[in-house]
């Protein structure tokens, strides 16, 4: 943007009509205008006085005009336009157990090859938790303990008590009674341990009572 401003600080009112009807005389194609030199094609609004005024060869305006100074501002370029940020897009992550959830369940279940010879009753506690009280006698029992459980580390203790008294019924050790602790599923009537994590056995020969601790891992 090119304005003009007298150098004795002279304001001018503005007027193109001088400039338009001396640039009707010139060449449409060649003709530019100078004031002192200086190339101001597109002025207008302009007056000025105590001039003298030349046409070149080639039909160019040159103005001169003592105590008048072109001055060239530059136009600010446009701001960037801002664009918009994509959206990082999000990756599918791994689906884990959500904590204090387990994934297993786990059963125990109570085994005898001589009922009622062992003469062993057995209390089952589960991080200090009394679950239930097994023995050699009577049927088989089968029962889910995942409710007593945290993932991790478990503490499993078992309590064994002779029950025989003075009239022990066996002394032989293949008369076992044990009881079985892993991680297992249902399928129809019947429960199936797949991942045996303890095996608890006492048998007929021994007389003494026991306290055991067995830390576990679940999952």
């Amino acid at each position: 943007m090119k304005r003009i401003r007298m150098m004795n600080e002279r304001t001018l009112k503005c007027c193109a009509l001088v400039l338009a009807g001396v640039l009707a005389a010139s060449p449409a194609m060649a003709a530019s205008v100078f004031l002192n030199g200086t190339k101001i094609d597109g002025v207008t609004g302009q007056k000025f006085e105590n001039v003298t005024v030349e046409l070149d060869a080639v039909g160019n305006v040159l103005i001169t005009a003592k105590g008048y100074q072109v001055q060239v501002q530059q136009t600010a370029p446009p701001p960037p336009v801002a664009q918009p940020v994509p959206a990082p897009v999000a990756q599918p992550q791994p689906v884990a157990a959500l904590p204090g959830h387990l994934t297993r369940r786990y059963w125990m279940v109570t085994e005898m090859n001589a009922p009622g010879m062992s003469q062993y009753e057995v209390d089952i506690f589960i991080n200090s938790v009394w679950v239930r009280k097994v023995s050699d006698e009577g049927d088989q029992q089968v029962f889910e303990v995942t409710r007593y459980l945290r993932p991790g580390r478990n503490v499993v203790h078992f309590t064994a008590t002779k029950t025989a008294g003075t009239q022990r019924r066996s002394a032989q050790p293949t008369h076992h009674f044990k009881v079985v602790f892993g991680e297992g599923n249902v399928g129809g009537d019947n429960v199936m341990i797949d991942n045996p994590l303890l095996e608890y056995r006492r048998n007929a020969a021994e007389t003494q009572n026991f306290n055991d601790d067995f830390v576990i891992t679940a999952r």
